[in-house]
């Protein structure tokens, strides 16, 4: 089960910090982030494998948000900065098993287990 928190309004400029809290075995997966705003499919965001070197971007996001990850506790952040009104969007955390290759990490196809979503709304 995944629990994605910390959305809300913000004004554009401002940063805001996600989490999604993971419970059950997610060792050696890929944990992501995905949006979905008013009318859109679901967009890649960033994308992290336990036990892993690199963090994967989309392109809409490189530069301003951060995702980092505490295998400890079972959790994965996004650190979102120099937020945009088009960052609007349902975000959502996911958790793949499929993880040996990262042509995965970027589509919806590649994950197993979806949290709820958390809205974030960016005024201008």
């Amino acid at each position: 089960q995944l629990q994605a928190f910390g959305g809300g309004l913000v004004q554009a400029g401002d940063s805001l910090r996600l989490s999604c809290a993971a419970s059950g075995r997610t060792s050696g997966y890929v944990m992501g982030w995905f949006r979905q705003g008013p009318g859109t499919e679901r967009e890649f965001v960033a994308a992290i494998k336990w036990g892993g070197d690199r963090i994967y971007y989309g392109n809409s996001v490189k530069g301003r948000f951060t995702m980092s990850g505490d295998s400890a506790k079972n959790t994965v952040y996004l650190q979102m900065n120099s937020l945009k009104p088009e960052d609007t969007a349902i975000y959502y955390c996911a958790a793949g098993q499929r993880s040996e290759s990262a042509s995965n990490y970027y589509s919806v196809q590649g994950y197993d287990y979806w949290g709820q979503g958390t809205l974030v709304t960016v005024s201008s």
